[in-house]
């Protein structure tokens, strides 16, 4: 795949946008973490809360970072925006449903890894990032896609039973653009971007139990 721009457009695109959105990043995180400690409380409103999130962060994603930054060095990010766009609204779904997908913190294999890719999401991903010499402003901090759509996918092995393959296949293709862009950009803490959607991807859709309503049991 041709890049349209350099790897120093592209960081400069994240300097532009760090600026601009100050402080909201820590907001951001703020709110990851909530959503995250509210899935291991299994609270009542659990399930409204992380894909409300969810859907914040993909519609943000698609307008601000897509739309208004990203489109400066890149048509194709047009088509980014309005694909995040819908992302978002199917969070806000699944967020206003509650009976849709449940979420659920379970000390399993697949809880483990929702964890790691949570965990590199929001910590490791930009302690790599400052050890490779991506220093802020001009690095991409959690509300920009590549950590963010990481962040997602941990979130979503949490799903009790399957997901709806509709649910994941708009993160599942970023994470194998981004993969692609950060191997030509030389941005490797984007590597894990792949790793975490084929792992979750697989997982969620075809390895987790079915619905009970789809095995002929009752809900």
């Amino acid at each position: 795949m041709k890049i349209p721009f350099t790897a120093s457009e592209f960081l400069n695109v994240f300097e532009q946008y760090n600026e601009a959105i100050w402080p909201l990043q820590v907001v951001f995180y703020a709110m990851a973490i909530f959503s995250v400690f509210s899935i291991a409380r299994k609270g009542l409103y659990t399930n409204i809360i992380a894909f409300s999130f969810l859907g914040f962060f993909w519609i943000w994603m698609g307008v601000v970072y897509h739309l208004i930054f990203f489109s400066e060095i890149n048509q194709v990010a047009t088509v980014f925006g309005v694909a995040f766009i819908a992302q978002g609204l199917v969070f806000l779904y699944f967020g206003a449903d509650r009976q849709k997908i449940k979420l659920e913190l379970v000390r399993d294999a697949t809880g483990i890894s929702g964890v790691v890719f949570i965990v590199y999401a929001l910590i490791l991903y930009p302690l790599l990032g400052l050890f490779l010499g991506h220093v802020y402003p001009t690095a991409p901090t959690f509300g920009v896609p590549c950590p963010t759509t990481i962040f997602t996918f941990g979130i979503l092995l949490f799903s009790r039973e399957r997901v709806p393959w509709y649910v994941v296949i708009i993160p599942f293709l970023w994470s194998l653009i981004g993969f692609s862009a950060a191997i030509h950009l030389s941005i490797p803490q984007d590597f894990g971007l792949v790793g975490a959607g084929l792992v979750s991807t697989l997982i969620v859709v075809f390895f987790k139990p079915k619905r009970r309503f789809e095995t002929g049991m009752a809900v």
